[in-house]
């Protein structure tokens, strides 16, 4: 079944493909040591990407040698993808929904999704990855996401007076700390295909100027949903209070829980 409402959202990302890319910081090398570490991976494994974006995560994979197919749902992102992973000639990037693209019989060592999961329908996800895993493959999933660990950086709690002001949900502040982050073993174990062995948090952290993190702001699909005057009164008030540090920078930690994951047979 199609949520109408995720589906407009997921859909958002590709409106500035350009901006996505430059954006978007990559993700920490320690995410894909882990997972090679975890379940023996050979590096000329066979890997299909569910979401690429611009093939941030992508060149983890092809850097050390793997086949990769990448399925992107935006056209925009996927042209961008393969424009930066054009020296990887293992990666291909094709443009379509997981839930609609067929494999054609190929079955792959591993299927990869960072921070794309959640967009992919609920009541397709883990069966259609099932069928195109081999028997041995691995379902690996990153969930990423805004962290807070003790010694935060203190412009989030004053800029989420902003966010309530505007009438954004008020949320449980502070948010809970990186260790209390839930993981999605209960949903894994639920659907009844795939047996979770193994879960990983890495925590990490970026550097933004006022501009460089309302370009990150501006890749939200909460935020690109917004109305325009709300984005213009966030905005200003993320300038006022950047601009009255010495630095004129904030720091943001971003949490990453890896789930590595085999098929039940």
């Amino acid at each position: 079944m199609i949520d109408a409402r995720r589906d407009k959202l997921k859909r958002t990302f590709d409106q500035d493909a350009d901006l996505y890319d430059k954006a978007r910081p990559d993700y920490p090398e320690q995410i894909f040591d882990d997972l090679f570490a975890l379940d023996g991976l050979d590096h000329d494994a066979a890997v299909l990407e569910l979401g690429c974006g611009t093939g941030q995560a992508t060149r983890h994979f092809a850097r050390r040698g793997c086949r990769v197919v990448c399925v992107e749902l935006g056209e925009n992102l996927a042209e961008v993808a393969r424009r930066n992973l054009e020296r990887f000639p293992r990666v291909e990037v094709i443009t379509s929904a997981f839930e609609s693209w067929e494999p054609r019989g190929v079955l792959f060592d591993l299927i990869f999704a960072a921070s794309s999961w959640h967009w992919l329908d609920p009541e397709v996800r883990y069966a259609k990855a099932a069928r195109v895993l081999k028997p041995a493959g691995i379902l690996a999933i990153v969930d990423n996401g805004h962290a807070f660990p003790d010694g935060f950086d203190p412009f989030f709690t004053e800029i989420q007076k902003c966010y309530e002001a505007i009438g954004e949900p008020h949320l449980q502040w502070p948010p809970p700390l990186p260790a209390d982050e839930p993981d999605r073993r209960e949903e894994i174990e639920r659907a009844g295909l795939f047996q979770v062995f193994a879960i990983k948090r890495c925590l990490w952290l970026v550097d933004y100027s006022a501009d460089t993190y309302i370009d990150v702001l501006n890749t939200f699909s909460g935020h690109i949903a917004w109305e325009q005057s709300k984005r213009d009164k966030l905005y200003a008030e993320v300038r006022r209070l950047i601009a009255q540090r010495p630095e004129a920078r904030i720091r943001r930690h971003y949490l990453s829980i890896l789930h590595v994951c085999r098929p039940i047979h």
